[in-house]
């Protein structure tokens, strides 16, 4: 009877196991490397642009997950899609009638997600947000130049807010930024204003003295519109007075006359009644309107008016001649 004996293989031994386990293990986190080094994430105001060999082969846009080949066959470039202001800075430009102003305007811009764009800013900056910004503030300023010469500087600073056209040399100036900037740098503008705008002293000066002969010019115009107004009023008022005197003139002319007439029905009516009485007043009335309290007169007492005050009455004198009998 043969008698056979096991003799365990190297192999079959834990240690051989646990060195099993040892590779798996380290397939897996190769594994997972490789799959971590080939998944990207794509954040919400930003496009990861793909190259392959340096050079843009697609354009990630939608925020999530996302996959490429590992490096260093396929790297990636983040962009920012976010709102950015640069300002031109203070320029020194001049306006339609040859004056000088000192303006500064901002710049509202974002590059655009779409992958033309951003591939054209990727390639004119190098993706170089400040270097985009600098070329930007030169532009605003050759368009400020071009744009403020279309203006007189009444338009751009005045007390009337009816003369300004500031609005209207923003639109111009972002009319201009626009497709340059988009064709140029991939860059979309949203908005250009004017953030600063002051005046040297000469132009300030000028401004000044232009400013007081639009008021001077004002306040003449003012003033002739009111001695004007007040000509016509003081002549309505002496016509309407003229016409108020003749007026007045006619109604008193007509009582006179009215109370003549009636003065002469109450003569005729007395010398009807009494004859001697009527002589006998109106010789009074005619000494009342002759004598006055500084009159000397020597006259015949006898004589016309002033036989009334000695013989009196006619009635009177004959009851007298009657009695002395």
């Amino acid at each position: 009877m043969a008698l056979f004996h096991h003799h365990p293989h190297a192999s079959d031994s834990p240690s051989s196991g646990w060195r099993h386990w040892k590779t798996a293990a380290a397939l897996g986190v190769l594994l997972l490397a490789g799959l971590s080094a080939c998944m990207l994430q794509v954040h919400s105001g930003e496009a990861l642009v793909i190259t392959r060999f340096g050079a843009p082969v697609r354009v990630l846009l939608q925020p999530g997950l996302a996959w490429r080949l590992p490096p260093p066959l396929e790297t990636v470039v983040p962009v920012d899609l976010r709102l950015r202001t640069t300002s031109s800075g203070l320029q020194d430009v001049g306006t339609r009638d040859g004056l000088r102003v000192i303006m500064q305007s901002y710049v509202a811009w974002q590059v655009p997600a779409d992958s033309s764009h951003i591939t054209r800013f990727l390639r004119a900056v190098q993706n170089q947000p400040d270097e985009a910004a600098r070329q930007i503030a030169t532009f605003a300023g050759s368009a400020m130049e071009t744009g403020s010469s279309r203006f007189a500087l009444g338009n751009l600073v005045n007390t009337d807010r009816s003369q300004l056209r500031i609005s209207q040399l923003e639109q111009q100036l972002r009319q201009q930024l626009t497709p340059q900037l988009l064709e140029s740098y991939g860059v979309q503008v949203v908005d250009v204003g004017l953030e600063r705008l002051t005046l040297p002293a000469v132009t300030l000066d000028a401004t000044v003295a232009r400013m007081r002969a639009e008021r001077d010019t004002i306040a003449a115009e003012r003033t002739a519109s009111g001695n004007e107004q007040a000509a016509a009023i003081r002549a309505n008022a002496a016509r309407d007075a003229r016409i108020q005197q003749a007026d007045a003139s006619v109604a008193a002319a007509e009582i006179e006359a009215g109370s003549r007439v009636q003065a002469a029905r109450i003569y005729a009516d007395a010398w009807q009644k009494a004859p001697e009485l009527y002589k006998t007043l109106r010789s009074l009335d005619t000494l009342n309107g002759v004598v006055g309290s500084g009159t000397h007169l020597i006259l015949r007492t006898d004589a016309a008016p002033f036989r009334a005050l000695v013989d009196g009455p006619p009635g009177l004198a004959a009851g007298k001649s009657a009695k002395g009998k």
